[in-house]
């Protein structure tokens, strides 16, 4: 029997965010409806409102008699009504289909919202607006505190649109175009079900952890801050700069002042010549020097005026001093140019406040100074650099992992599979998907094993997005490189350092497999761009496979990956210079799509399933890495698990989509106290 099904349950707010899963003490399930797909019928099941309760349990067990029988589960958004479901002691083991997640695989990677409104608007099916419920909502109801009859009106037109939906989505896979994709949606909904555990088992968080990791980045953070404003008064003289402000920050770093905010960067629309570039932003643009302060003669450095009564007292209330904007000091321009003097390179480097300092921006500068020996701005665009990262793990992740860990020390992590175009997760409160790779950042330290004395180990594969791009262009080189235990990091430093910018190997890193993803150094100082040259010229077979890409892009307007997974390009043309359009995503999706949206979810899935009957549970997955709370009596059987299953990835892959690879896969592991002080085991 196919059933949809749909639920709604109480919420609350901490630090301004909406939290909704189970997991707060004070949140709880209201309703639960199931509607048959076959005839329509349905049931709307209320356990906790304030006009009914199910005090005699046996809406519970109407709820768990329909699950019984129910062959397959359609839910849209399932892993939140499953986790509710589950976590209330409901039991369901059969199969699943999300039809958000199936909306998400038709979309092949084209953004479009999919909420269920949303989707049955595109479908033309009825749905019930989602303003109904928000109303309430604002007014300060809680779920439980609608009126019951608007509640489950709302609820049935949910199922409704659900079954709809689900219909309309069948008949849609059944046409020829996406017979590819049906192997993939069964991967995709058997994900969303080992994500839903994933979430419901938490990890612990060590709170004396999290507090001496925020108070080591706020030091940190305050030493940075205090170095950048000696150094800005140094080149801007004592005009006053917020470095936080991306319009101020642009005029330290490019020596200019926009003259028209609201028109700038329309104006660069139609700018295709390098030549055109620099004569608009000349023309629309100022050249910034240096200031000396002066006491305002106005206000005598107090800021204020006080206007005169006819008896010459002054009015007890003063005003604004407006020669000085109430600083009580005024600005004299001296002759010396003010700022770092750099010059952006391109209109892709304009901004709204004049031109980007994002961090590729950044490198790119810090790049520059380095082969131009210019110390000062290096050590300066450095500090810029990494005061925005520090901001941004302050903010994303102390107070993120803060907001969302729960009085039982637990943070429960999310991790969607619809965000991102290629497939791979997204995280939420808080996303840990953004976390700086590799194993040195400070915020790992707070997750810790639930046991006393147990362990959290991390399965992460060995370049798994390079072995990808070896196996799909079947790149010879590539292909020997990885046999051979090849350090490639080690030669991207050396290409780099031999065309005159002296490169460390973990600098290399940063290098050595963006081309795989689309980037050309464009924009990038000559010595990186050299090398982003050479990778191409080195893996002849990437080269040559890119291109594939882009023809089949061109021709068929979507591409078709090894595993069945489709990416659309509706809008591709070629270029004059005979490249397509879109090339850095062409490039980019199979790659990063294969390796963390097809390899990594299938791993996951056989990992958790050879976890049963184990007290050790999957906690985390980033990028291409799996985290393991291992219990104290289980270590040894854990890392067996992780040998035998690199015995079987080939196997696995094969058996999923058909796939034989003949480029090695490796799952390495480190297992330590916590999540940062790991070592190497496997």
């Amino acid at each position: 029997m196919k059933i949809v099904l749909d639920v709604e349950n109480t919420t609350i707010k901490r630090n301004g965010k909406l939290i909704l899963d189970p997991f707060e003490p004070s949140n709880f399930l209201v309703q639960v409806g199931m509607m048959s797909v076959k005839g329509g019928s349905e049931c709307i099941v209320t356990l906790d409102h304030v006009e009914q309760k199910d005090t005699s349990g046996a809406g519970r067990k109407e709820i768990q008699k329909v699950l019984d029988m129910t062959t397959l589960l359609i839910m849209h958004n399932a892993q939140h009504d499953l986790m509710w479901l589950w976590e209330c002691g409901f039991k369901y083991n059969g199969d699943i289909y999300d039809t958000m997640l199936a909306e998400y695989l038709l979309l092949r990677g084209q953004k479009q919202p999919l909420s269920l409104e949303a989707c049955a608007q595109r479908y033309e099916l009825e749905v019930q607006k989602e303003d109904t419920l928000k109303t309430y909502f604002k007014e300060g109801y809680n779920t439980n505190e609608i009126p019951l009859k608007e509640l489950s009106h709302y609820l049935s037109a949910d199922l409704g649109a659900t079954r709809g939906l689900y219909l309309k989505q069948e008949d849609r896979y059944a046409d020829p175009t996406c017979q590819t994709l049906h192997k993939i949606r069964a991967i995709t909904f058997s994900t969303c079900q080992t994500l839903t555990r994933l979430y419901m088992s938490g990890v612990r968080v060590d709170l004396n952890a999290l507090q001496q990791v925020r108070t080591e980045f706020e030091k940190e953070k305050a030493d940075i801050e205090l170095r950048l404003h000696k150094q800005i008064r140094k080149l801007m003289g004592d005009t006053p700069i917020n470095i936080n402000s991306p319009e101020q920050a642009s005029q330290v770093l490019f020596s200019c002042k926009v003259h028209n905010k609201k028109e700038w960067a329309e104006l660069f629309e139609f700018v295709k010549t390098p030549q055109e570039f620099r004569s608009t932003v000349k023309a629309n643009s100022s050249r910034l020097f240096k200031t000396k302060a002066f006491t305002c003669p106005t206000c005598k450095g107090e800021g204020k005026t006080y206007k005169v009564k006819k008896d010459g007292t002054k009015f007890a209330r003063p005003n604004k001093c407006k020669d000085c904007d109430a600083r009580g000091y005024q600005l004299k321009k001296t002759n010396e140019m003010a700022g770092l003097g750099f010059a952006a390179p391109s209109k892709k480097w304009v901004s709204a406040n004049g031109f980007s300092t994002g961090k590729d921006n950044l490198d790119a500068l810090i790049a520059t100074s380095k082969n131009n020996r210019m110390d000062t701005a290096v050590n300066f665009l450095s500090d810029l650099k990494r005061l925005s990262a520090v901001s941004s793990y302050l903010s994303s992740f102390v107070d993120g992992i803060s907001t969302y860990t729960k009085p039982d020390g637990f943070l429960h992590v999310g991790l969607t599979q619809h965000i991102t175009a290629t497939g791979r997760f997204s995280g939420r409160n808080p996303n840990m998907q953004n976390m700086p790779r590799g194993n040195t950042f400070p915020v790992k330290k707070v997750f810790i094993s639930r046991w006393k004395g147990g362990h959290i180990c991390e399965a992460d594969f060995a370049q798994l997005e390079f072995r990808t791009a070896a196996f799909l262009a079947q790149d010879k080189v590539a292909m020997d490189e990885i046999l051979s235990g090849f350090d490639v990091h080690s030669y991207t430093a050396k290409v780099i350092s031999d065309a005159g910018q002296p490169t460390t190997r973990q600098e290399g890193k940063a290098h050595t497999f963006a081309p795989l993803f689309g980037a050309t150094g464009y924009g990038r100082s000559k010595a990186e761009a050299a090398y982003y040259e050479h990778f191409n010229e080195k893996y002849p077979g990437i080269a040559a496979w890119h291109k594939k890409l882009g023809n089949e892009a061109i021709r068929f307007n979507k591409i078709t990956n090894v595993s069945g997974r489709q990416y659309a390009f509706p809008d591709v043309v070629r270029r004059d210079n005979g490249m397509p359009t879109h090339f850095t995503m062409i490039k980019n999706y199979p790659v990063q799509g294969f390796a963390t949206g097809d390899v990594v979810p299938l791993v996951l899935i056989e990992l958790e399933a050879r976890l049963d009957k184990m007290q050790s549970c999957i906690v985390n997955t980033v990028h291409d890495s799996m985290v393991i709370d291992i219990h104290p009596n289980e270590k040894e059987y854990v890392l067996e698990i992780i040998n035998t299953l690199n015995e079987d990835l080939d196997k696995l892959i094969e058996e999923a989509y058909d796939i034989k690879m003949n480029v090695p896969l490796l799952l390495e592991a480190k297992i330590g106290p916590n999540w940062l002080d790991t070592k190497d085991v496997i």
